[in-house]
């Protein structure tokens, strides 16, 4: 699913282009996905101007001139594209924004698993999920010392407390394995038994990962907005490499089809 650092360049690129433009015509091809019915969504988003895009947690808010916002939650599979209307539409295109640059907006969704809203921006709290959502693992807000207090509040294995939405918003299942391999724990240590220390090396390895993930998803997605990069990745989806630390093979398990990737040697049980 895309993540903090995959959404961060969206934001990055769509805020260096779309600001500024007018929606000149709207198609909802799968309104499986939507959360209001065609016409209303066809009848909110055409003929208005988009405004800056912004993250909260894994969704994505396009500002609108109306007051609403385009709101997208795109779930495991959910990806956007700005390009030329030539360009072949993938097959699951959901919805396609004509704008005044001659470009198309498009939410594109493989298993027609996200959700897309369209609200008013003093009523996103109504969005299912929207105002259940923890800080922003970026929020400034977020401290080591609030973290360390949310953390307390949670029970259960440490990779499925970070990657709750309602602890903290943003991480899935890709970081997550990521930031407990920065931080040396297994993924499946109980938050009770985390020590102190352990518990603010979690917070120290959260920013360390997304503070070198960013630049690199940055570079390698570049303008295409599409693509989702996982390679440079140092434990996820690696099962059976060596370890990049220490050499020993990478475990990866899937409980409840969740792949978990870590090293059993660096991360102890």
């Amino acid at each position: 699913m895309p993540e903090i650092p995959d959404l961060e360049n969206v934001c990055a690129v769509f805020n260096a282009r779309l600001p500024g433009l007018r929606v000149e015509r709207v198609e909802l091809l799968r309104p499986i996905v939507a959360r209001v019915a065609r016409d209303e969504f066809e009848g909110r988003l055409r003929g208005i101007r988009l405004g800056q895009v912004r993250r909260r947690g894994k969704f994505l808010l396009f500002g609108l001139d109306s007051g609403d916002a385009l709101v997208v939650n795109p779930m495991l599979v959910g990806r956007f594209q700005h390009v030329e209307p030539a360009r072949k539409r993938p097959a699951r295109t959901c919805f396609a924004l004509t704008l005044s640059d001659g470009r198309e907006l498009r939410y594109v969704d493989d298993r027609f698993m996200g959700k897309v809203y369209v609200a008013p921006e003093d009523a996103l709290d109504e969005i299912p999920q929207f105002a259940e959502m923890g800080p922003d693992a970026l929020d400034p807000a977020l401290t080591e010392d609030a973290f360390i207090e949310r953390l307390r509040r949670h029970r259960g294995q440490v990779k499925n407390v970070l990657v709750n939405a309602r602890f903290m918003a943003g991480i899935g299942n890709a970081y997550a394995d990521e930031i407990l391999f920065v931080a040396g724990v297994h993924p499946f240590t109980k938050v009770a038994a985390l020590s102190e220390e352990r518990r603010r090396g979690l917070y120290r390895a959260l920013h360390a990962v997304l503070d070198w993930a960013i630049p690199i998803v940055a570079e390698q997605m570049g303008e295409e907005t599409d693509v989702k990069p996982r390679d440079f990745l140092r434990v996820h989806r690696k099962g059976g490499a060596p370890c990049p630390a220490c050499g020993h093979a990478i475990s990866e398990v899937s409980p409840g089809r969740r792949v978990t990737s870590f090293c059993r040697r660096c991360q102890p049980l």
